[in-house]
């Protein structure tokens, strides 16, 4: 007796070439699984907890429909013919990768599992980002948050390229092709060496950093925080003396604890011991600095959406 076709899927519509959509109903598959399984129909109705006569009648049409015979029938019961075992041995596998894919695709739209590309400028050792980070991931175990540092124009280069979901920014204008929303705001502090003559001081001015050298990272986000200096400071009687240090930030700030210059960062540094670093806020209410969730309004990543979501209900409960 031939074999069935090894892939039922396979068939098209002559007329119009598509797949012929029957062959997607799984349900006389799983029938055809059960009665297999107890080589009776009444014990495969009984365990599905359906008509017998509804067994029977969808096996015996599926059986028409692929042009084989799967089951030999008599006052034994029933049993599988040669055809009907090949067949059980070629679609049992495709039926669970099957359901897999379907609990997969499930889990993903409850956002049980996933992942959101998260772009950072700030460091994570404190305040509301680490907050936020912690929080989601002990409700959502199963979605991975893959952190990557970064300065702004990097982050907004890979979200329009759809190499990044998310990215958390100073500022809270408008982004061009983005959505934005203000989530929290943080104070800038001073950064410099305990040796400094200005690190005993409780809160410091513009004014008071005058005559100072700053010293910023080459590297993201350094560059951003050398524009924040020189829009802060700058007039037309003086332009800050900044530098540029071929270090990340973690390292620059042990450079400036020696006492190598001094530099800005944003108040979740506090949480971050430096061994000689003194940490010094400044007093205008323009140096409490808003951050932003920036994201792309066409990515329709499903766990994005529900990060989005929680960091709002999450922010929205700060004091």
């Amino acid at each position: 007796m031939a074999r069935p076709p090894r892939s039922l899927f396979a068939k098209v519509n002559r007329a119009n070439q598509v797949p012929d959509r029957r062959w997607l109903d799984l349900r006389p598959l799983h029938l055809v699984v059960a009665a297999a399984e107890h080589l009776s129909f009444s014990r495969a109705a009984s365990i599905l907890n359906i008509d017998k006569s509804s067994v029977s009648r969808a096996v015996r049409d599926f059986e028409d429909r692929i042009g084989v015979s799967l089951f030999e029938r008599g006052p034994f019961g029933v049993r599988l013919t040669d055809a009907g075992k090949h067949f059980l041995d070629d679609i049992l596998p495709a039926m669970l990768q099957i359901e897999h894919a379907i609990q997969f695709a499930g889990a993903a739209g409850r956002v049980e599992t996933g992942t959101v590309r998260v772009g950072i400028i700030s460091t994570l050792a404190g305040g509301f980002l680490r907050k936020l980070v912690q929080e989601y991931e002990q409700e959502h175990p199963g979605v991975d948050l893959d952190i990557r540092d970064g300065g702004r124009r990097e982050h907004l280069r890979a979200i329009r390229g759809r190499q990044l979901d998310v990215a958390f920014l100073t500022g809270s204008g408008d982004v061009t092709d983005c959505q934005t929303l203000e989530l929290w705001r943080e104070r800038v502090y001073v950064a410099m060496s305990k040796a400094h003559a200005l690190s005993g001081r409780k809160r410091l001015d513009w004014s008071d950093l005058r005559e100072e050298l700053f010293v910023v990272s080459r590297y993201a986000p350094g560059p951003d925080v050398r524009d924040y200096i020189v829009r802060r400071i700058a007039d037309y009687s003086t332009y800050p003396a900044v530098q540029y240090r071929k270090a990340i930030q973690e390292t620059l700030m042990h450079t400036v604890g020696l006492g190598r210059g001094i530099t800005l960062v944003s108040e979740a540094w506090v949480y971050m011991p430096v061994p000689d670093l003194a940490l010094v806020p400044l007093t205008a209410m323009e140096d409490i600095v808003p951050f932003s969730a920036v994201w792309s309004q066409r990515n329709d990543n499903p766990a994005l959406r529900r990060f989005i979501s929680f960091a709002k209900v999450l922010a929205s409960n700060r004091p």
